[in-house]
């Protein structure tokens, strides 16, 4: 009986240890990963950005707000180049959490049972997904080109002290292509 005990004393010691190690590892592992709601709110800002056709300047808007089960990323770009032309596009999508916290999936069309789906990039239509890292929220946006090539867009967003901090950049069959940066500060909530 005592010899017993002592196995079962010994087991629970290195399960214990186990189980510390689990309980601290995940811990540490969440801590890598902010929460949604602290990119939630309303940003404006600009940016530089170098392009094929040399450097231009572009007036940026991005609003974070919870929606139903995820959260909805708006954001709008004005475009302006040396020769006072103007150009503005305007995205809205919707992201739902996926079984790993920290990745989210685009939800941009409903499929036959009403559910929101990402769009299906062999039709054409960009494949979004999201996650965050550190305090970092990357969108990704892949196309399938034509031709059989891709072309994947990165929209890395980290939060620092007054607003966010924008990095884009988008890379073509191997081969980087535009690069935007910019800061764009907090507005609203």
């Amino acid at each position: 009986m005592f010899v017993a005990t002592c196995i079962v004393i010994a087991l629970l010691r290195r399960l214990g240890g186990v189980v510390l190690v689990l309980v601290v590892g995940t811990a540490a592992a969440a801590a890598d990963h902010l929460p949604i709601d602290r990119f939630f709110g309303v940003y404006e800002g600009q940016s530089i950005s170098v392009t094929d056709y040399g450097l231009e300047k572009r007036d940026l808007g991005v609003t974070i707000r919870p929606e139903r089960r995820g959260f909805n990323l708006s954001w709008t770009t004005v475009i302006h180049t040396e020769s006072d032309e103007h150009s503005r596009k305007s995205y809205s999508i919707d992201f739902v959490p996926t079984a790993e916290p920290h990745v989210f999936a685009s939800a941009m069309r409903r499929n036959l049972f009403g559910h929101r789906v990402p769009l299906d990039p062999m039709q054409g239509d960009p494949f979004v997904w999201a996650r965050i890292i550190d305090s970092t929220l990357s969108v990704y946006a892949l196309i399938i080109t034509p031709d059989g090539g891709y072309d994947l867009q990165t929209y890395d967003r980290t939060l620092i002290d007054d607003g966010l901090r924008l990095e884009f950049y988008r890379i073509r069959d191997g081969k980087v292509g535009t690069l935007v940066t910019g800061f764009l500060e907090r507005v609203g909530e």
